[in-house]
């Protein structure tokens, strides 16, 4: 019988060769699909995060109520909301998962840091018109961060009845503002949802004091 023919050297490395290539393109696509999947999911924990913080912020801003927390020992009016553009004092109602339940002292505060700016919040119990910290105090909660930008501006009602202009610093500690504006932006440039919240009891709070 005659003896069957064997691959040749060239055939053998051509065919080790197409081999090699096909697990390359296989590799890069397994890659591709994987760093395609990890961003999809980093975006999607971005995206749920944000609308985390956004549902926080407009639910404790909107909810805010013209309790006393403090006297002002400049002007001897009581104080019911303090605000700049990096940070801010209101009390509203906390509820029990966050806390024992009433009338909470809420202080938003935009802190500069190495990596960039944090939002973080602390909640502080009033009782008749005084803060009471807990013993030992409660640290102060990350809320976003790292952040490029982070300011707050308030609006309020004129004396002619009229809704005023935005403005980073709100001077009457004894009144609600009528709006309060978030402006957020990550990192990397990217701007969060415009967040901007009409407290609940303001107008009717701000119009029987002017």
């Amino acid at each position: 019988m005659r003896a069957q023919r064997g691959f040749s050297l060239i055939e053998v490395l051509l065919a080790t060769m197409l081999l090699a290539a096909g697990l390359a393109l296989a590799f890069a696509t397994l890659r591709a699909a994987t760093a395609t999947a990890t961003r999809g999911e980093a975006i999607a924990q971005r995206n749920e995060h944000m609308r985390a913080v956004e549902l926080f912020l407009r639910r404790r801003i909107g909810g805010m109520r013209p309790v006393q927390f403090g006297m002002n020992a400049e002007t001897g009016m009581p104080r019911r909301f303090e605000g700049d553009a990096t940070s801010m004092r209101f009390v509203a109602d906390l509820p029990d998962y966050l806390g024992r339940g009433g009338p909470y002292l809420h202080e938003l505060t935009i802190v500069d840091g190495q990596d960039g700016a944090r939002l973080e919040v602390a909640f502080t119990l009033v009782l008749a018109g005084q803060t009471h910290p807990d013993d030992p105090p409660r640290e102060p909660e990350l809320l976003a961060g790292p952040l490029r930008e982070a300011t707050f501006r308030y609006r309020g009602i004129t004396a002619e009845n009229r809704l005023g202009e935005w403005s980073d610093h709100w001077e009457m500690s004894d009144r609600l503002p009528v709006q309060v504006e978030v402006t957020l932006r990550d990192i990397e440039g990217r701007a969060w949802p415009a967040i901007v919240v009409s407290p609940q009891l303001s107008a009717g709070f701000v119009g029987s004091s002017l």
